[in-house]
C-alpha cells in the first residue's frame, strides 16, 4: 500500500484537518486497491459510484453540524476507511461467507457496521475468511488463501484472515472480524496487529451470519490499542434486535500492579522461536511491575475441548443445513467435514455438555480471586500453508490451544504484538480478563504497546505515543472508597469488594491528621480510623483506594456494621474520597496503634503484641 496514505485514526484526522478531501483521498485508496488486481485478502471492493455517494452523504451530514468539538463528537470516525469480514452484512455489498452459492445482497447493514457508519467511517470492502468462519487458519476459501504479511509461505490465521492482512498492510485503518474460538485473535498475532475481542454481548451481532450464535463476537483488528478501543466505543451498546445482546459497562482500569496468570507448562514452538519470545514477554510484564503467577491450565483446556469435540458444532450445522443438504459440494471439504460431525450428537449430548460447561464456569470464576488477568501465547506456533494442507484439522486444533475456552466462559480478550522471533516472525500474546472488563483490559494494552514501541503491522507505520483515543469504551460509574483494615487486599473481608466488581486503584496514605485504633471484640479483627486535630499526636495511615461500582454500593453498605461507617477521608495529596471511619464511642477502650502506620503493619507483629 502507498506509504503516503494515513494509517491510524489520528493520521486520518490530521490529513482532514489539513484540508484533504475525503472524496479524493478515498477514491485514490479504492483505485490503488483495485489496480493491485486480484488479491486473496479482499472478496469485494465497494463500487466507485457507491463510494462517492457514501462520501457525499457524509459531507452533507458534516455540513449541517457546527464546526469544532461538536462535530468531532458526532462524527469521531469522519472519513476513516474500514473493511468488513464477509460474514457481516454491509448494505449493498454481497455477503458470501466465502461460499459463492450462499451469496446474497443484504438490504440493511449489520448493527455494528451501521454504528461505525453513523460515526462517520466509510466501508471500502469485504474481506476473505475461512468459509462460514469455520477455522483458525484462514485458508479455507474459494477466493484464495491469504498469507501472513511477514511470510508468504505461512498462513494468515483465521477465520478473520483478510481483515487482519489488510490492516497489517495499511490498506485500512481498522477492520471488523468475528471471533468464536479465536478468529479475531490468531490472525492478529500472525500479522503484528491488535485484536480486540469484546465480552460476548457487548457488541450486537445483528446482521452477522452466525458461526455459533450463542458464542459469537464481533472483533476489531487495528494497528493500535487506542484505535481498537475507539472503534469498540463506537459499536458497543444494547440492541433489542439481538437476543444475545448483553451490554453492561465494567471497571475503568486494572489495579496498578497485577497478578498475571500464565500456564505453568506453556505450549510453544521452540524451533520457531516462540518459547523464547514468550519468556521475553513475561519478562516485559515483570519489568512493568507485575507479578507472574504460574497456573495449571488443565481445566481451561477441558472447556476448550467442548467447542469442536462437543455438540456446539451443531450451531454451525443450523446455519448451513439447507445448503449442505441441497448442494454439499458448495462447501469447502474441510469445512463440510467439521460441520457434518454435528449429526453425531443428540439433544441429550447437548444438555450433558451444557451441564459440564456450567459447572466449569462456576468453578473457574473463582480463578479471578487469585489473578487479575491471564497472559497466554496468542498461538503456540505459526504453521506454513504446506503444514496445514498436510494436516488441516490438526493444525487448526493446535492454534486454538489458548483461544477456544474464552467465549465459552464469557470472558473478554485482547491480542497484542509482543516482539519478533530471530527468524523475523511476529509473536503475540493475548490478555484475558473477566466479563465486562473490556475497557480496563484495553487500558493495560495501551501501556503495554507504548512500552514495547514496536513498528505497526507489516512495518507500515511507526508507533506514535501521542496518538491516543478520543473516546473510550463505556465504564461503569464507580465510587472511590478508601479502606484501612479488613478490606485491604488479601485480608478477610477483601472478598466483599471483589464480589462486587471493585478494582484496586492505588495504595496510598491518609493526610497526617488521623489516628488508628484496634477495636476490641470484632470478628474478623478490625481497626477504627479517627480524624484528629493537627495539634494532637496524628499521623499518616496506610490505605487502599478501590473503585466500587455505584450499582453495588448499596449491597456493600448493608455489610458495614456499627461502630464502622462510611464518611470522607483526606488523602496525603489533599484529595478527599469516601472511606471507613469509626464512631467515637467505640474508641474509648481501644488500643492506639497509630505508631504502626497501618493495619497491615500492625497485624505483622507477634500475636502477643497485637492484642487490644
Amino acid at each position: 500500500m502507498d506509504s503516503t496514505l494515513p494509517k491510524t485514526l489520528s493520521q486520518w484526522r490530521e490529513v482532514y484537518r489539513d484540508g484533504a478531501s475525503p472524496a479524493a483521498l478515498l477514491e485514490s485508496l479504492r483505485s490503488r486497491l483495485a489496480d493491485a488486481g486480484a488479491q486473496p485478502d479482499w472478496i469485494t471492493l465497494v463500487e466507485r459510484d457507491a463510494l462517492a455517494a457514501a462520501v457525499q452523504a457524509l459531507q452533507a451530514r458534516a455540513a449541517g453540524m457546527a464546526e469544532g468539538a461538536a462535530r468531532a463528537r458526532a462524527l469521531p470516525l469522519f472519513g476513516v476507511p474500514f473493511a468488513v469480514k464477509d460474514n457481516i452484512d454491509v448494505q449493498g455489498l454481497p455477503t458470501t461467507a466465502a461460499c459463492p452459492a450462499f451469496a446474497h445482497v443484504p438490504q440493511v447493514s449489520a448493527r455494528a457496521v451501521a454504528q461505525l457508519q453513523r460515526a462517520g467511517a466509510i466501508c471500502i470492502g469485504k474481506t476473505n475468511l475461512d468459509q462460514f468462519a469455520t477455522g483458525l487458519v484462514g485458508a479455507r476459501s474459494p477466493y484464495g488463501r491469504p498469507s501472513s504479511t511477514f511470510a508468504p509461505e505461512r498462513i494468515s490465521g483465521g477465520s478473520s484472515s483478510g481483515s487482519a492482512v489488510v490492516v497489517s498492510r495499511g490498506d485500512v485503518a481498522f477492520a471488523l472480524g468475528t471471533d468464536t474460538a479465536g478468529s479475531g485473535r490468531v490472525p492478529a498475532g500472525f500479522n503484528n496487529i491488535v485484536g480486540l475481542k469484546p465480552t460476548p454481548g457487548r457488541v450486537s451481532c445483528s446482521g452477522v451470519l452466525p458461526a455459533c450464535r450463542t458464542l459469537d463476537c464481533v472483533s476489531i483488528l487495528a494497528l493500535t490499542v487506542d484505535d481498537a478501543a475507539e472503534v469498540l466505543a463506537a459499536m458497543e451498546g444494547p440492541d433489542a434486535d439481538d437476543p444475545y445482546s448483553d451490554f453492561a459497562p465494567g471497571p475503568a482500569r486494572m489495579p496498578p500492579t497485577l497478578r498475571i496468570g500464565v500456564p505453568s507448562a506453556p505450549v510453544t514452538d521452540a524451533a520457531l522461536g516462540y518459547a523464547l519470545a514468550y519468556q521475553q514477554a513475561l519478562a516485559q510484564a515483570r519489568a512493568l511491575g507485575h507479578t507472574i503467577v504460574a497456573m495449571d491450565f488443565t481445566a481451561l483446556h477441558g472447556v476448550a475441548d467442548l467447542l469442536y469435540n462437543g455438540p456446539w458444532v451443531a450451531e454451525r450445522h443450523a446455519v448451513v443445513q439447507s445448503l449442505l443438504e441441497r448442494d454439499p459440494q458448495a462447501l469447502d471439504s474441510t469445512v463440510r467435514r467439521v460441520i457434518e460431525a454435528a449429526t453425531r450428537y443428540s439433544a441429550t449430548d447437548l444438555f450433558r455438555a451444557q451441564y459440564v460447561l456450567r459447572e466449569a464456569q462456576q468453578r473457574l470464576g473463582a480463578l479471578w480471586q487469585d489473578v487479575d488477568i491471564l497472559m497466554v501465547p496468542t498461538a503456540p506456533t505459526h504453521p506454513t500453508h504446506a503444514q496445514v494442507d498436510a494436516d488441516p484439522l490438526g493444525s487448526n486444533a493446535a492454534l486454538g490451544t489458548y483461544t477456544n475456552f474464552v467465549n465459552l466462559l464469557g470472558w473478554c480478550a485482547l491480542a497484542l504484538p509482543a516482539g519478533f522471533t530471530s527468524a523475523g516472525l511476529p509473536f503475540g500474546v493475548t490478555l484475558i480478563a473477566p466479563a465486562r472488563a473490556d475497557a480496563a483490559l484495553a487500558r493495560f494494552g495501551q501501556v503495554w504497546q507504548a512500552r514495547l514501541n514496536l513498528p505497526l503491522g507489516a512495518h507500515c507505520a511507526a508507533f506514535d505515543p501521542l496518538s491516543v483515543a478520543q473516546t473510550w469504551p463505556a465504564c461503569a460509574p464507580t465510587l472511590a472508597l478508601a479502606v484501612v483494615g479488613a478490606h485491604l487486599s488479601g485480608l478477610p473481608l477483601n472478598g466483599q469488594l471483589l464480589q462486587r466488581g471493585a478494582t484496586l486503584r492505588e495504595r496510598t496514605r491518609t493526610a497526617a491528621r488521623y489516628r488508628l485504633f484496634a477495636l476490641p471484640d470484632t470478628t474478623p479483627p478490625k481497626p477504627g480510623l479517627m480524624r484528629v486535630d493537627e495539634s494532637t499526636d496524628a499521623a499518616s495511615i496506610e490505605v487502599e483506594v478501590w473503585e466500587l461500582p455505584l450499582s453495588t454500593v448499596g449491597s456493600f453498605l448493608a455489610l458495614v456494621a456499627s461502630p464502622l461507617g462510611l464518611g470522607s477521608v483526606e488523602l496525603v495529596d489533599g484529595r478527599w474520597v469516601h472511606g471507613f471511619i469509626c464512631e467515637p464511642y467505640a474508641l474509648a477502650g481501644a488500643r492506639d496503634i497509630t505508631a504502626y502506620g497501618g493495619w497491615r503493619a500492625y497485624l505483622q507483629q507477634p500475636a502477643s503484641s497485637t492484642r487490644p
